[in-house]
């Protein structure tokens, strides 16, 4: 049998040979041409400007006057300490004045009243000092000096008091006021919020968003758009304020966020179908439960409870 191998070899010979053959073409038209060698010649620098620039005749004329150097900008200058860095801002800078004005703004100020406590500390002096309660009349029963009346005062206004009064006692004394417990002025939040109830204050006034945000935020079941402030009054002059609270706390309307005076009640009623829920959940309750059979007369006892509820 003739060899199976023996084509195979042929026909790598035959392609062998036909490439060794298209290389020996190819050297020989190489060989014909000549070689040019590549030269490379530096070409003198030019800046991005000078490129750019359009290579024409200007007339001279008179150079213009030179623009004012520009403003130094606000620079990082380091600090003494180590690390530290301070903005320093120069004080030519349009719109820009590094003088400081007084403000005109004044917080509202504290005014003492009954069942407040304060603390007072004369300099030097630990037998005049001490804390005391402010009673029901407004006054501070004050050792070596007797009551001394200090409702509707500022802690300012008590220490000048304070001064007056021992400068019979002592040499040019240094009196100092502090308010320990606040219990003087408080509203009421009631109705459908977290926490309901009495709320003591630390200033003459306090904003509803506080208020209501002091009190736990109203709950599912409020009518927050429904709100009233109510002021008292023993003559029997009510006065009754819409408020929507809903608008203050979720929309951000700022104009509606009034202001609640000592004694001042806010009520958050709640929904219609909360009232409805409320009525109809312990009648529901209980005749699921008298409708299911009873084993014992605990069943029994447990639905006339809730009812009575």
């Amino acid at each position: 049998m003739p060899n199976k191998s023996f084509p195979i070899l042929t026909l790598s010979l035959s392609l062998l040979l036909g490439s060794f053959l298209t290389l020996a073409k190819a050297e020989e038209k190489l060989k014909g041409q000549p070689i040019q060698p590549v030269i490379t010649q530096e070409q003198p620098k030019t800046s991005a400007v000078q490129a750019a620039a359009p290579t024409t005749t200007v007339k001279s004329e008179p150079a213009p006057a030179a623009a004012p150097a520009p403003k130094p900008a606000a620079t990082l200058e380091k600090a003494p300490q180590k690390g530290a860095y301070t903005l320093a801002i120069p004080s030519d800078i349009p719109g820009y004045d590094t003088k400081t004005t007084p403000s005109d703004f004044d917080p509202v100020k504290y005014t003492l009243g009954a069942d407040d406590i304060i603390e007072i500390t004369v300099m030097r002096h630990p037998e005049f000092s001490g804390i005391f309660p402010i009673n029901s009349e407004g006054k501070v029963q004050y050792k070596f000096v007797g009551d001394i009346d200090v409702k509707g005062m500022t802690k300012k206004q008590v220490e000048d008091k304070l001064v007056k009064a021992l400068s019979n006692y002592l040499v040019n004394p240094e009196v100092s006021v502090t308010i320990t417990e606040y219990r003087s002025k408080f509203v009421f939040v009631l109705g459908e919020v977290g926490q309901p109830g009495k709320y003591y204050i630390k200033s003459d006034t306090i904003t509803v968003r506080d208020a209501v945000v002091n009190s736990g935020l109203p709950t599912y079941s409020a009518a927050m758009r429904k709100c009233s402030l109510i002021t008292p009054d023993k003559s029997g002059k009510v006065k009754n304020r819409p408020v929507n609270i809903y608008a203050i706390l979720y929309i951000g309307d700022l104009r509606k966020n009034v202001e609640m005076h000592p004694g001042d009640v806010l009520y958050v009623p709640s929904t219609v179908m909360a009232k409805i829920i409320r009525i109809i959940s312990p009648v529901a309750t209980t005749v699921g439960l008298a409708s299911s059979p009873a084993e014992d007369s605990s069943t029994v006892k447990t639905a006339a409870k809730t009812l009575a509820l």
